[in-house]
């Protein structure tokens, strides 16, 4: 029976969604051109909202657990581990209030209507995992850009989605190069469960009544820890709460 309702619910999610990026490409692109950027992030904030109650067609819900104080106006950058491409519209919709910008590959900002946009020209970053020397560049500028007006980033040091919930060795350059050229930031774990099930069996049918849970973990400051200390420390509260259960 689950299968059946699997099979029912996924096209009109897929029809849900393609409209969604439709229509917010040009919502988006109409915000940034009359309004500029507080425009145009507000247009992302509901962009992502509506992002997210697509998946409620699949009956999907995402819980925050956030226990900790953090004032907006503060730089942050916000370390997680990464399961599923369904990890990226609810930590967005959750952390607006930080003016959170991602760290992406390049290839995620062509052809993809209102995201591809949106990385170009929201002040996230793209990188290209091939080429080294490009990558470190753009994540100095980066890192400089959330420093200076107080905006707030998300890694995801697995580099991609571990699609089974057990975690990826995490990748600790981006995050050195985050470190060191934004001095101030404060880094915040966050350990998402269970959005792997999402896509369990591929990305059609996808899995109905999926529950998926964001736990945000007490901040890190960097003082005087060694970088390799600090990375290490994060890794560990990140992995040490992800759930490895299958059912």
């Amino acid at each position: 029976m689950k299968k059946v309702i699997s099979l029912i619910l996924t096209p009109l999610y897929y029809i849900a969604f393609g409209m969604t990026l439709a229509v917010f490409h040009v919502i988006q692109w109409v915000s940034l051109k009359l309004g500029g950027y507080q425009a145009h992030k507000i247009s992302v904030d509901y962009f992502n909202t509506v992002l997210v109650l697509c998946l409620r067609i699949m009956g999907i819900r995402f819980t925050l657990v956030n226990e900790q104080n953090l004032p907006a106006g503060k730089a942050y950058i916000f370390v997680s581990n990464h399961q599923s491409m369904y990890d990226i519209s609810p930590l967005y919709h959750f952390l607006k209030p930080y003016h959170v910008k991602f760290v992406s590959k390049k290839e995620l900002g062509k052809w993809i209507p209102g995201i591809s946009f949106n990385l170009q020209h929201g002040g996230s970053v793209l990188i290209d995992r091939k080429n080294p020397r490009q990558a470190i560049t753009a994540l100095r500028d980066f890192a400089k850009y959330i420093e200076k007006n107080h905006y707030s980033a998300v890694l995801f040091p697995e580099g991609t989605r571990s699609k089974d919930g057990i975690p990826k060795k995490f990748h600790s350059d981006g995050l050195k190069v985050l470190l060191k050229f934004a001095p101030s930031t404060v880094v915040v774990p966050i350990t998402i469960n269970h959005s792997w099930k999402i896509e369990k069996n591929g990305s059609f049918p996808l899995t109905p009544g999926v529950k998926v849970n964001i736990l945000v973990h007490k901040p890190v400051e960097q003082g005087d820890m060694e970088v390799d200390e600090l990375i290490f420390s994060i890794e560990k509260i990140i992995k040490s709460a992800i759930d490895l259960v299958r059912q």
